[in-house]
């Protein structure tokens, strides 16, 4: 790989590790709080629409967290799929980050439900 398509990939997952480091800061910050001093897993909501690459956000993982209390823990992703509300007749439908068109009244006008998630949902410390 030439250094100029590497810079591009390493550009193009770098905000995985934005997000990776403001994960593992949150987790720390909840855990000392509790007292524990070991951090063995963080549990997260993405969605799907969010486009964060999940190997990319595993590979952050390892980078960062040596030398933490979260060493040797892990990060466990769950994918939440995209789910819209209809605005014309209310229906809700999950669908992909490409066809957002309502299955019952074909419209356009949709609004979002969910899809955008970033949040941790759970530690598990000791």
């Amino acid at each position: 790989m030439n250094s100029g398509a590497r810079a591009q990939k390493e550009d193009g997952h770098m905000h995985e590790m934005g997000i990776t480091s403001g994960i593992l800061a949150s987790a720390v910050e909840a855990a000392q709080a509790e007292g524990a001093t070991h951090i063995n897993s963080v549990t997260v909501s993405i969605g799907d629409l969010t486009e964060i690459v999940e190997d990319a956000l595993q590979f952050a993982w390892e980078a960062l967290t040596p030398d933490t209390m979260a060493e040797g823990g892990v990060l466990i992703v769950v994918h939440v799929p995209p789910k819209s509300r209809c605005v014309q007749c209310g229906e809700e439908f999950e669908h992909d980050k490409w066809n957002m068109l309502c299955p019952k009244c074909d419209s356009f006008l949709v609004e979002p439900i969910t899809g955008h998630e970033l949040r941790i949902d759970s530690l598990d410390v000791d």
